[in-house]
């Protein structure tokens, strides 16, 4: 049986999303169990075998700063969910919730694995292939260096070994070409870090990959600081919006717009679809001691039910000691990290 905690509290939408997503979820999932957290008044209607309400008198807002998040609202549905992980009552947590917020409760209550000094957010990308790039970091960690960026590329290849099967998914640097000689000092010498962990055996590194290789699915898995990756994730879902806008146009305008968008529709339809976010819904925060899943803060109750399912595959798959064991395998290449005097992250996903 596995057991998920969930905020039902967060996000744009709260219970009225959460509660229709787990009860679609349980119906799916006959072999896992739910423990709602959040206020008794909003969730009292739930009734199901397999799910328990978890009493939090507290919410963490969308807006809230950090510090009201963290030391003024200690029992938010958010922080309450992230503690059932830690007192073992649940295998993973899941909320859609204020993302800052959610890093830094799930750092500060769960810690970090040895080995990783930042956790990362990571999120798969439709690409051309029929499948998914994962990327990583999306958000979490503005300001990287060379180490951390190491550090991500082990955390996405468990990620993807667990959760696709792949026990050596390759690895893509983001730089502005292929050649090792581009980029940054910080990408160059990340490069260099992650061809040794190729020539180690740690990592299945692929080299430097450009952003159009994301969506080409070059490599299974492309690493990038937190603030080009939560660019590249919100570019992404403004794609799917703008089709959709696009298709709405051509349908209200003049006779001939509208039989060439008839035309066109199959195909626009089903591309909209393939870049539809949510259906990857459910971005895993990388390098706690705990599983912890977010889902985007607008999801609706289809999207936050993806969100669910990946938390439980991961928790099924154990993720966990997946991740644990290729920290523990490449920590010699890891251990420097703490000499490059990193600026303090900064939590940026809304």
């Amino acid at each position: 049986m596995i057991t998920l905690a969930v905020d039902c509290m967060g996000g744009d939408h709260g219970p009225r999303v959460t509660l229709a997503a787990c009860r679609q979820f349980l119906a799916r999932h006959p072999d896992a169990r739910l423990l709602l957290v959040g206020q008794p008044a909003a969730l009292g209607r739930f009734a199901h075998e397999r799910a328990a309400i978890v009493a939090a008198s507290e919410v963490v807002a969308m807006d809230d700063p950090l510090e009201i998040a963290l030391r003024k609202k200690k029992d938010s549905s958010m922080r309450v969910a992230i503690e059932q992980v830690k007192l073992g009552a649940a295998q993973a947590a899941v909320s859609a919730g204020n993302t800052g917020a959610l890093m830094a409760i799930a750092r500060y209550v769960l810690k970090t694995v040895e080995g990783i000094e930042r956790p990362a957010i990571a999120y798969p990308l439709p690409n051309a292939k029929g499948g998914a790039t994962t990327v990583l970091d999306l958000g979490a960690n503005v300001d990287c260096t060379a180490h951390h960026l190491l550090q991500f590329a082990v955390l996405g290849s468990a990620l993807d070994s667990v959760l696709k099967g792949n026990e050596a998914p390759s690895v893509g640097l983001l730089n502005i070409g292929s050649e090792a000689i581009k980029g940054s000092d910080v990408i160059k010498r990340a490069g260099e870090l992650l061809r040794a962990a190729g020539q180690s055996g740690d990592l299945n590194f692929a080299g430097n990959v450009e952003g159009d290789d994301i969506f080409k699915g070059t490599t299974d898995i492309v690493v990038c600081d937190g603030f080009v990756g939560n660019v590249m994730l919100k570019t992404t879902e403004g794609l799917a919006a703008m089709i959709g806008g696009f298709l709405r146009a051509e349908f209200s305008r003049n006779l001939f717009t509208r039989i060439a968008a008839v035309a066109a529709y199959p195909v626009l339809a089903a591309f909209r679809r393939r870049v539809d976010h949510r259906r990857y819904n459910g971005a895993a925060l990388l390098g706690l001691r705990g599983l912890v899943f977010k889902s985007h803060g607008s999801a609706d109750d289809v999207a936050f039910e993806q969100a669910l399912h990946r938390a439980y595959d991961a928790a099924r798959n154990h993720l966990l000691e997946r991740v644990q064991a290729r920290i523990a395998h490449a920590a010699p290449l890891l251990l420097p990290a703490a000499a490059e005097q990193p600026v303090d992250a900064a939590a940026s996903v809304a």
